[in-house]
């Protein structure tokens, strides 16, 4: 069973590990395979969410989402996305982006790091409020709970993330933003540059997630009538199976899923941006991590069960807060990508033991 659901994962992780070293040795299949863990790691959570709707969806859209589906998922925002950012910040045509990409590298490089700034605030603040928004939800299951109890509490006031990204924001455009890197070492004054592009990462963020909520509300409405026709077959004495979403339903389901996976891809592009400038290992990196993200929700769906892993989902979300703080100060100093890299890898990994312990304890206790 699990080879058969994650062999084209596999098979995938060993071309585009491969392709890294064909096109720049062994420094590129290392931030290839951390891109792949970090992509991995930030959308665990959308995988089990991602199965937990599958399975009520009919079998023609499991099919369509685990088809077409991945094809967005894959080529849409892993591959194009992270083009089209480039080519808006440095603005350029996307085929302009990816020829200077691949024939003149250092000129690609100039363009990336004077365009470096507004990138940096744009993923920054769309990142910083995914974090916010999770910290300050009060959660049944908390991993550091001397902070996030806290958190929660504060979390009652209205809009209290929004004022913390916009106070963060101005404290980055004046401080970094003023004495931005520029390629040759050289700094400028970015400050307005990072101010709109801080507003507009927000404002991203505001509509993504009004468009999930509008689909969510969709689904939760679609699944009221669900239970009130349960409820009434159970009245008249039958025993109807399940239903399964077709039709329109499925269709927001679907449209619902497609925003859910694209604001988690999105995350990933940006915090990419934080590892690497080089579209063409951003584009192995996350492809391969998409490929598992899409294995391990067909895995949840054939199992009918979600993983116990707990504490995860707060590991990611601490990674995407780590995340969006390095792309702020990146603004003005540079900071080693491995380093970038590992501060999401060791978050993951602690969240990951932190969980293992949990699982322990409740077997012992039982």
């Amino acid at each position: 069973m699990l080879w058969k659901t994650f062999r084209w994962a596999f098979a995938v992780t060993a071309l585009g590990l491969a392709a890294g070293v064909l096109y720049d040795g062994w420094t590129a299949l290392g931030i290839v395979a951390i891109l792949s863990v970090l992509e991995i790691s930030l959308s665990f959570d959308n995988a089990v969410i991602n199965a937990g709707i599958l399975k009520k969806m009919n079998a023609f859209w499991q099919k369509i989402f685990l088809t077409v589906g991945i094809v967005i998922a894959v080529f849409g925002m892993r591959l194009v996305f992270p083009v089209v950012i480039v080519a808006v910040s440095a603005r350029l045509s996307p085929w302009s982006a990816v020829h200077l990409a691949l024939t003149d590298k250092d000129r690609y490089q100039e363009l990336v790091t004077d365009a470096h700034p507004s990138i940096a605030a744009f993923g920054g603040m769309f990142l910083l409020m995914i974090f916010l928004d999770f910290v300050f939800e009060d959660r049944e299951i908390k991993w550091l709970g001397w902070l996030e109890r806290p958190l929660a509490r504060l979390g009652r006031v209205d809009m209290l993330s929004v004022c913390i990204a916009l106070i963060v924001l101005l404290v980055s455009a004046v401080t970094f933003g003023a004495h931005a890197h520029q390629h040759g070492g050289t700094h400028a004054d970015k400050a307005e540059t990072v101010l709109l592009a801080g507003v507009a990462g927000l404002i991203t963020y505001m509509v993504v997630g009004g468009l999930s909520g509008f689909f969510e509300q969709k689904l939760e409405d679609e699944e009221e009538r669900e239970q009130e026709a349960e409820e009434e077959a159970r009245r008249a004495g039958r025993r109807d199976a399940p239903v399964k979403l077709a039709g329109k339903a499925a269709f927001f389901m679907f449209l619902y899923l497609e925003v859910l996976d694209a604001s988690f891809s999105f995350d990933g592009v940006i915090g990419a941006f934080a590892i690497t400038n080089d579209i063409v290992l951003m584009a192995l990196g996350l492809g391969i991590g998409a490929m598992y993200v899409r294995s391990l929700t067909v895995y949840l769906v054939r199992q009918g069960t979600l993983d116990d892993y707990v504490y995860l989902e707060h590991g990611a979300h601490y990674a995407i807060g780590a995340l969006s703080l390095i792309l702020l100060v990146t603004i003005q100093y540079q900071i080693n990508e491995v380093v970038t890299g590992l501060v999401g890898v060791v978050l993951i990994g602690a969240s990951f033991w932190s969980s293992v312990r949990r699982n322990r304890a409740l077997r012992t206790a039982a």
